[in-house]
């Protein structure tokens, strides 16, 4: 085996990007403190083509250095939007026909690992504060809860970590590939 150089990647520029076919997904952010995890988030959403992000209540916003620093230029390709209210705005993306689905420990969760996503319709992934979750009122007004299964003594995963599992199972679980002819270069 060889290491791939970045060159051999294959991987679209920012116009091929917004050019593209989007996977029917978004991301709402709910209260995030944390800047690196923000970028973080802005990288998952560019590596899976979602169509937008949505950042809500005290979550920060590009452009900001450490945003940047984890995001890798992912905030010049995905598309972002800001929100006061994240109540407000899962309520506007029901009405768009989006299927809101809070990542949260909750009682009747669905778990990651046994939840099926539809294949047609879009899907809107909330993810809360890293010390609070998801607001209570928020996961109120959600569709569902899917909680990702853990086995060892912590409560829970990092915001950008479980981000990056819950849209990678569901991208792979939709069976989600890029068209050949979206590559840009």
């Amino acid at each position: 085996m060889r290491k791939l150089k970045n060159s051999e990647l294959d991987r679209l520029d920012v116009q091929g990007f917004k050019l593209a076919d989007k996977t029917p997904m978004v991301i709402v952010l709910d209260n995030i403190r944390s800047l690196n995890n923000i970028g973080s988030v802005f990288r998952t959403a560019d590596a899976f083509l979602l169509e937008k992000i949505y950042l809500c209540g005290i979550t920060a916003t590009p452009p900001h250095k450490d945003i940047h620093k984890t995001a890798l230029g992912a905030t010049e390709s995905v598309v972002w939007e800001y929100s006061e209210d994240t109540v407000k705005l899962v309520d506007r993306l029901k009405l768009l026909d989006y299927r809101i689905l809070a990542v949260e420990q909750a009682d009747n969760a669905t778990m990651l690992n046994e939840f099926k996503p539809r294949r047609s319709g879009k899907i809107a992934l909330v993810f809360g504060n890293e010390v609070k979750g998801v607001s209570q009122a928020v996961v109120s007004a959600c569709d569902g809860v899917l909680e990702i299964p853990q086995y060892g003594t912590k409560h829970s995963l990092n915001i950008a970590v479980s981000a990056g599992i819950v849209v990678w199972d569901l991208w792979s679980k939709l069976n989600l590939k890029p068209n050949d002819n979206q590559k840009s270069r």
